[in-house]
């Protein structure tokens, strides 16, 4: 399959992919190979191949090829501009790019346009309750990035009925019910992420982080030094790594949190 592939990437690099012959479902499979292959290259060859067919596959294509080369903003656009077409096209695809146009917004930081696109799609019945779930996730995610926090509890809790096991759900809902003391909520959530994930660095993190606002030191110590050891490198890992060494000089005062799950990567 690879090999393939590749054959197709060195065709797309030569032949413009609104070329190539076998119709739209091999100019998709020509335009995925380049995005993986050449990013930059995808991004050319998809915007001419948009701008000539204006067809849905051509500008899903086109936000895949500057999502693999990290351009948030027209990421969210070509995908935006796709889910329109397929709106009015009513080939059903819609909702899932408008997902993918709010995800593009959420990596770029703009959340209030992720929120309007996320809207759209939980309009749209045809989203799968794994998808419809993942979606309501992630606006809870954009209410929390413009501090709509009522919101964002709405969003969770209704994540959390369509992904009960996803514990990213249930790591977010711990964190905002910190944020806001409901510290009984805090501990329940807290426990079933770890249940559900017990390996990850972030959700124990945050349970250092509910240890802490609790006043329960030592276990706060214990939780960030899991931390550390499951996600060195990574953000928990590393505030957690920042907390200990805070509480080296200052062990009597409370920490500050340099990063929780709410704030992203």
């Amino acid at each position: 399959m690879i090999p393939f592939l590749l054959a197709l990437a060195a065709t797309a690099t030569t032949t413009s992919i609104a070329n190539l012959p076998g119709g739209d479902t091999a100019r998709f499979t020509a335009c995925l190979a380049l995005v993986k292959s050449d990013p930059k290259a995808a991004v050319e060859q998809a915007n001419i191949w948009r701008e000539q067919s204006r067809t849905v596959v051509a500008g899903q294509c086109l936000g895949l090829a500057f999502v693999a080369d990290e351009r948030w903003a027209p990421a969210s656009a070509a995908f935006e501009q796709a889910a329109r077409q397929a709106d009015l096209d009513r080939d059903g695809r819609a909702a899932t790019l408008w997902v993918q146009a709010a995800n593009a917004a959420l990596a770029g930081d703009d959340a209030v346009k992720a929120r309007g696109q996320l809207d759209r799609a939980l309009l749209l019945p045809v989203l799968s309750g794994q998808m419809r779930g993942e979606a309501y996730l992630d606006r809870a995610r954009a209410d929390a990035a413009i501090k709509d926090w009522p919101a964002a509890r709405t969003d969770l809790d209704e994540a959390i009925k369509l992904v009960p096991q996803d514990p990213f759900v249930w790591l977010l809902s711990a964190t905002l019910a910190r944020r806001q003391l409901d510290m009984p909520r805090a501990e329940r959530d807290i426990a079933k992420a770890l249940e559900l994930s017990p390996d990850d660095g972030s959700v124990a993190y945050e349970a250092g982080n509910i240890a802490a606002t609790l006043g329960r030191t030592d276990a706060a110590k214990v939780a960030w030094e899991q931390a550390v050891k499951l996600d060195k490198d990574g953000p928990a890992g590393k505030a957690a790594a920042q907390i200990l060494a805070q509480a080296e000089t200052a062990p009597e005062g409370r920490p500050s949190l340099p990063y929780d799950a709410l704030d992203g990567d």
